[in-house]
């Protein structure tokens, strides 16, 4: 990193903002500094750098050639950076961050915090419903907790849970159910961002390559499972998102016949880190409420 001392850091970050941003004036507000200040550093570290990173023409500032590799470079270098501060200035032991995807903090979690509250009184939860997946060694989160194939790139995966899919209707529609086949003639409500389809679990039960009356596609599961709640339709649900509604019985598992999809529930932390004991704790727990709650299925 020698070759960082003949740069001035924040003529870097003036240009990676200008870049990022798209004009001086841009820049400079989100800098707080005049545009005759951007101006200026972008000048010198261009010099520093021996080669031009913008162009200056009548429409404005315009990206060279050579200037792209090296704004992409720059803005992930200070993207990390951010990460980095942002981590020093939130981490407290005493905090547990959870990245989770909405529907599983809504549809599972959310209804045992309590539970963990009684048996951890000492750590308080901080949940971040979001479908991005977040790299804990680069970002403020604790811990994940992620549906895929666990092969994710620079994070430590976990498998907690397999997922198993199965379909999910009211008790009336279920009354008029009396074999796998009958479901061909229910309407299905699709998920639309779902990483498996139908064929998955009708290849379980002898009805591969039939296909099911789609009514109605969202592109939330949570919201497919009020619809099927709702007497909507026949959807094909896991054991996370349908396990509350199952346990309240505004919906049923007609058959109790569930297909592995080649995927599961699984834990990210950061590679080659320590791992802190409020994390632990967190694990522990969350496996001890997975194991009860699989007790539905059983």
């Amino acid at each position: 990193m020698k070759n960082l001392n003949s740069v001035h850091l924040n003529g870097l970050r003036a240009l990676e903002a200008v870049g990022r941003l798209g004009s001086l004036q841009a820049a400079a507000d989100e800098l707080g500094v005049t545009i005759g200040a951007v101006s200026q550093q972008v000048i010198k570290v261009e010099a520093q750098l021996g080669r031009p990173v913008f162009e200056r023409t009548p429409k404005g500032m315009m990206v060279t050639e050579a200037g792209i590799s090296v704004l992409a470079r720059l803005g992930e270098g200070f993207q990390a950076l951010s990460a980095a501060v942002t981590a020093a200035q939130h981490r407290d032991d005493n905090i547990l961050t959870i990245s989770v995807a909405p529907v599983l903090a809504a549809r599972w979690l959310v209804h045992r915090l309590d539970r963990f509250a009684k048996r951890h009184p000492d750590i308080r939860l901080r949940i971040d419903a979001t479908m991005q997946l977040i790299n804990p060694a680069t970002s403020d989160v604790d811990i994940g907790i992620r549906v895929g194939d666990g092969q994710w790139a620079d994070v430590h995966s976990e498998l907690l849970l397999e997922q198993e899919v199965f379909p999910v209707v009211t008790p009336q529609i279920a009354s008029r159910l009396k074999e796998p086949a009958d479901l061909l003639q229910v309407p299905a409500v699709i998920d639309g961002r779902a990483m498996f389809t139908w064929e998955v679990w009708l290849s379980k039960v002898g009805l591969s390559g039939k296909s099911m009356e789609e009514r109605h596609i969202f592109n939330d599961a949570s919201l497919c499972l009020d619809a099927s709640m709702a007497g909507q339709g026949v959807m094909l649900a896991w054991q996370t998102l349908a396990a509350y509604a199952l346990q309240q019985k505004c919906l049923v598992d007609p058959f109790g016949i569930r297909a592995k999809t080649g995927f599961g529930h699984y834990f990210i932390t950061a590679e080659g880190v320590r791992e802190a004991k409020k994390v632990t704790a967190f694990k522990a727990w969350m496996r001890d409420e997975l194991e009860e709650s699989m007790k539905l299925f059983r």
